[in-house]
């Protein structure tokens, strides 16, 4: 494909379809005009900040990592044509997700490493480049910076595969991997022409094409409730369901708050509220029916007396009795310290048992 150029109507010149050369030149350009992602095709009036390049983790570095003003997170890639096996790169993203969201349990080194990052490229801290960036305030500064640790925490990603030229193969594999799961993966062909000084860039989105039905992310602002939720747990099973339901009949008769999400992957939370303003959320029940450990999004901002690390190592200790719920005390403060599947509390025996440490944790934050 070629393009013409004119100037008022004269002077036309034809410019053919030019490559980039090398992939960091690529990165290089994505991370300097975000704008070049065509991402207003799935969300109006987005900006996207590009918060780092070569990301470190477990599974390699990440070419970029960027947030837009809700607080959503996109892992973004960069791939050349003559690349052999273009689908790879599939796996690659999807690792990368997964590396990110298995340490999401500290946020704070997460947030450590893209303040480093900003600070190296901008020459400003992280959280005032935000609020430059996106024009907030600092209440709306701590809401992104919630949002981000809790899409982090869910996995809620976006992945973004740029590429200078795509396949049918790979659009295909991405309508389907779209189609068929919770997260989205989006294709961007970037189609580059130069002329004298100048640089063209024609983007073109793949992906979007794909809506989903339920809601997707925090940043959506549809909360969950109970019969979505129940639409969601059917897929595991009625006595999934039925668990579910006894936990927030029980939690309603005993004073203890039921709080929707409105993460990807829905649920609701145990919430305490000991003098009327701090909350204290503990556990969550979760959309792969599970009861979730959410201790760790307060840690010693907890109220007290659990803003004491012993205190809350306590509520695992008592939790151990429970059959079928792994317990690492060596991991309070991390999302792993507890795991347990919703389908063990159909035991009357074990329901019990967890319901007795919510309610000594409601005792414990009365007696203050």
């Amino acid at each position: 494909m070629a393009i013409i150029i004119s100037k008022n109507g004269k002077n036309a010149v034809r410019v053919d379809k030019s490559t980039f050369e090398k992939e960091d030149y690529l990165q290089k350009y994505i991370y300097e005009n975000p704008e070049s992602i065509p991402l207003y095709d799935i969300k109006e009036d987005i900006k996207l900040l590009i918060l780092a390049r070569e990301f470190p983790t477990n599974s390699g570095p990440i070419d970029a990592i960027g947030i837009d003003k809700d607080g959503e997170i996109y892992i973004v890639e960069t791939k050349l044509y003559k690349n052999p096996d273009k689908r790879t790169v599939i796996a690659q993203v999807l690792d990368y997700g997964a590396a990110l969201w298995k340490h999401s349990g500290d946020f704070s080194e997460f947030s450590s490493i893209l303040d480093s990052s900003v600070q190296k490229t901008f020459k400003v801290l992280l959280n005032q480049k935000l609020q430059e960036y996106f024009g907030l305030s600092n209440e709306e500064l701590g809401k992104l910076l919630d949002s981000v640790k809790n899409n982090l925490n869910d996995g809620v990603l976006h992945f973004v595969i740029l590429m200078d030229s795509l396949d049918d193969r790979l659009k295909d594999l991405i309508l389907y991997v779209n189609q068929n799961s919770e997260f989205d993966i989006y294709a961007v062909e970037l189609e580059y022409y130069k002329h004298d000084t100048y640089e063209i860039i024609i983007p073109k989105i793949y992906g979007a094409e794909v809506k989903k039905g339920l809601p997707k992310t925090r940043s959506a602002g549809r909360l969950w409730n109970w019969d979505l939720f129940k639409q969601r747990l059917q897929e595991f099973g009625a006595e999934e369901v039925r668990v579910a339901e006894q936990v927030i009949d029980w939690s309603g008769k005993n004073g203890i708050e039921i709080e929707w999400s409105n993460s990807q992957r829905g649920g609701f939370f145990l919430c305490y509220y000991p003098d009327g303003k701090k909350g204290f959320y503990p556990f969550g029940v979760t959309g792969d029916a599970m009861v979730s450990w959410n201790v760790p999004h307060a840690g010693n901002k907890s109220p007290v007396p659990f803003d004491k690390l012993e205190k809350r190592a306590e509520i695992l200790k008592r939790l151990k009795s429970i059959k079928g719920a792994a317990i690492d005390l060596g991991n309070v403060d991390g999302f792993n310290g507890m795991k347990l599947p919703l389908r063990e509390l159909a035991s009357e025996s074990a329901r019990t048992a967890f319901f007795s440490v919510c309610l000594w944790i409601k005792e414990a934050l009365e007696a203050k």
